[in-house]
């Protein structure tokens, strides 16, 4: 075999293992990029619905990854909205929110419906789950009806649709970026991709 033809023959056969060392990332570049609300840091913003079980099943990696974020990075939640069931579900997510107990509910609310079937839509099992964590049913749903919660709910669903979020989880970076499970290829594979994204954003800077 001559040199040139031996040099080509090497070459093809290294270049699976030169990209190994590459990894691809699949993300979508959102055109127009939308208004971020974390001035001075990377905003990353997770769209989730509390009925999702893929969502359940990325909340404790994204609890462990949140914990380790650069101080120059803002992680939120955004609860995706496609119609009234997820609208309600929203409106939930925003009033646990506006009462200060959130980072306490977030997570039980999350295992009370995957776990323990509860159905968010029945007021009074709603209510019966409320008074066992110590929540004023009466004031979580005034809360709920207020014009705040409302506002808050309908900005979600304005977000949804402008991010065109199609499913959740999803994962959206500074306005620009958004990352779908599929394209994470796993729910490791999305926060890899995420912190990718993150780091270019950060060299854009």
């Amino acid at each position: 075999m001559n040199p040139i033809r031996r040099a080509l023959v090497a070459a093809i056969a290294l270049a699976p293992l030169a990209s190994l060392g590459q990894p691809r990332f699949n993300y979508s570049e959102l055109k127009p990029p939308q208004p971020v609300e974390s001035q001075g840091k990377i905003e990353v913003l997770e769209f989730f619905w509390y009925g999702c079980i893929h969502c359940y099943n990325l909340e404790p990696l994204i609890e462990n990854w949140e914990k380790k974020l650069p101080g120059d990075v803002q992680f939120r939640r955004v609860p995706a909205v496609f119609n009234e069931r997820w609208a309600q579900d929203a409106a939930i997510f925003y009033s646990f929110e506006a009462l200060g107990v959130l980072d306490k509910l977030h997570r039980p609310f999350f295992d009370a419906i995957h776990r323990e079937r509860l159905n968010t839509a029945n007021q009074q099992v709603l209510t019966e789950w409320l008074q066992k964590q110590g929540v004023d049913p009466k004031k979580f749903f005034d809360t709920l009806k207020s014009f705040g919660v409302q506002s808050r709910t309908r900005r979600a669903t304005q977000q949804s649709i402008a991010y065109k979020i199609d499913g959740t989880p999803a994962m959206a970076v500074q306005g620009r970026y958004t990352v779908s499970a599929e394209q994470g290829g796993s729910r490791e594979g999305m926060l890899q991709t995420v912190d990718y994204l993150v780091e270019q954003v950060r060299k854009a800077k």
